[in-house]
This record gives C-alpha cells, sequence and structure tokens, in this order.
C-alpha cells in the first residue's frame, strides 16, 4: 500500500523546492524526510525524485504522483470532516495547523488562539509564520489547514482555485519619522513629499517591499531603501534614530516611542486587505468552521 506518510512528504519537496525547506515545513528533520520518500519509492518501484547539482527535483513519475494524490488527500479531508460531524457532539477536537504573517501573529492570531484553547481543549493549533504567497502554497498543498495573508492594493496574489478566501479587515501603514522632520507636521504625506527620503523597508523578495514600491509608481528614483530589515520594530528604533523613513502597518504595531510621528498617506496604496484561506474539501470540517468563526468574530475589532 503506498504510504501517505512519503506522499506529504514528496508533496512538500515539490511545493518548497528542497528536501531540507520540505522538512522545516513538516517539522522533521532532512533526513527523515529523504527516508520517507526512499520508502515510498520502494514501495511504488520507481524512481521519485532525481539529483540536479546541489539540489533534487521530482521525476516525471515523481510529479504524476503528487497530481494524482491530490483528489485523495482532499477526499480523505472530507471523510474527516464528516466523522466529526456524525460524531453528534458540540465538544470540537482534531488539529487546525495555522500559517499566518507576522504582525497579525501579534494582533489577531495569538488573541484567537487562547480564546480557543480555552474553550476548546482539545482543539490544537499549532502555527507557523510565513509570509503570504507561502502561506497560500502551504495551504493549497494540504501542508497547512487555514492560512491569514494581505494583499496590499494593485500588488497580486494569485489564489488557486481549490481555495476559499474570506476578508477578515482592512490594514492601514503610516509613515513613520522622527518628530523633528521637516514633514513631521503634515497632516497626510503624498509620495512626492517622500522621494528623496532614506528608507527602511523589508527585503526585496518580500510582499511588503513589493507594496512599498507600488507606493511611489510614477515617482522616479524611490523608494531610496538604505535600511533592509524583516522587523518592523526595527525600522521604528531607525526612524526613532534619525536616519530615515518608514511605512509600517497598524496591525500589531504597538505604543509608538515619543521621537517619532505616523502620518497618513493620501491614496489607496496605504491599506491592505487582511483574509483567511482554506481548502474548499475542508468546508464541512467542525474544527474548520469554529477556528475560521472566531477569526471573523475577532477581526472588527482591528479596522
Amino acid at each position: 500500500m503506498i504510504d501517505l506518510e512519503g506522499i506529504v512528504a514528496l508533496r512538500a519537496v515539490a511545493t518548497d523546492g528542497s528536501v531540507v525547506a520540505a522538512a522545516t515545513t513538516l517539522g522533521y528533520t532532512p533526513s527523515a524526510i529523504s527516508q520517507q520518500i526512499k520508502r515510498l519509492e520502494r514501495t511504488v518501484g520507481v524512481a521519485l525524485l532525481e539529483r540536479v547539482g546541489r539540489g533534487v527535483v521530482l521525476t516525471d513519475a515523481g510529479t504524476r504522483l503528487v497530481v494524482a494524490s491530490t483528489p485523495i488527500l482532499d477526499d480523505l479531508d472530507r471523510l474527516g470532516a464528516d466523522l466529526q460531524l456524525a460524531g453528534g457532539s458540540d465538544r470540537v477536537t482534531g488539529e487546525i495547523r495555522l500559517a499566518a504573517f507576522s504582525t497579525v501573529v501579534r494582533g489577531l492570531v495569538v488573541p484567537v488562539i487562547a480564546d480557543l484553547s480555552a474553550r476548546h481543549p482539545q482543539l490544537a493549533l499549532p502555527l507557523r509564520e510565513s509570509e503570504p504567497w507561502e502561506t497560500i502554497a502551504l495551504v493549497a498543498s494540504g501542508q497547512r489547514d487555514l492560512g491569514i495573508v494581505h494583499r496590499w492594493g494593485g500588488v497580486a496574489l494569485a489564489m488557486p482555485e481549490h481555495l476559499v478566501a474570506t476578508p477578515l479587515f482592512t490594514d492601514v501603514a503610516d509613515v513613520i519619522l522622527h518628530r523633528d522632520h521637516p514633514l513631521a507636521n503634515r497632516t497626510v504625506l503624498h509620495p512626492e513629499d517622500l522621494a528623496g527620503e532614506a528608507w527602511a523597508a523589508t527585503f526585496e523578495a518580500t510582499i511588503c517591499r513589493q507594496w512599498l514600491r507600488r507606493l511611489f509608481d510614477g515617482v522616479s528614483g524611490a523608494p531610496r531603501v538604505v535600511y533592509e530589515s524583516m522587523e518592523f520594530d526595527n525600522h521604528i528604533e531607525l526612524a526613532r534614530a534619525g536616519l530615515g523613513v518608514a511605512l509600517v502597518p497598524r496591525l500589531g504595531r504597538g505604543e509608538l516611542p515619543g521621537e517619532v510621528v505616523a502620518i497618513p498617506t493620501a491614496g489607496p496604496a496605504s491599506t491592505r486587505d487582511v483574509l483567511t484561506v482554506h481548502r474548499r474539501t475542508q468546508e464541512d470540517s467542525p474544527a474548520l468552521r469554529v477556528t475560521l468563526d472566531a477569526f471573523v468574530r475577532a477581526a472588527p475589532a482591528l479596522s
């Protein structure tokens, strides 16, 4: 019989691009992932991975197995939901694996997990922090059950057809700058006002960096990113030291130090939609429904 654990490991390699990345996603060692796939290869009698340079890629047989296993794993999702419904109990049990971006972890996910854990002690809610694109891939491939992502203005966020998106709230970002900055007394800032500033921003590959670039569409030479950090707290500290400015969302931001001010920007580019994603096959899962409802109820307080 084909080993489901091996299929999950192979799907993770296909999604994440390497054995090491798949091991991080699934919480195993790279050696354990390799052993799971080798067992699967022995079962099916063909190679599923092949080495290319220092990495690996799926063989044609490996790709066929991943594609063919998707409806089977979807059926298992539905079966799990059906079994929970057939139990006829108000008690919610099981596991909903979460993935979410950093600021929503602080601003929304932690309090919701705490509330759900108190009300449903037999519901497990393991959490992984990940960028929106990664979260969608994790949920789409079955490695996570419920994701929370953000979508800034015109920055594209592809959504596979078998995922369901549920809007939660709209977050706003402000420009953070030192209180002695010449622009600190403005009530609103335009991109042209900020074209010559030194910026603190997240890394180039992130959706937040793309969103910052969109803010300056049509403004030549901007933004001039001098400081790169994945932590918005570091961006605020750089502004506090008078070294630059930053665009920082309000979600999960906390109280700002007295040395800086927060000023909104003109136009829709400084807002982002926050939404959940889950697989359509889990629609009837009581555990998924209870978890999703908890996020929907908590979200209005953040608007």
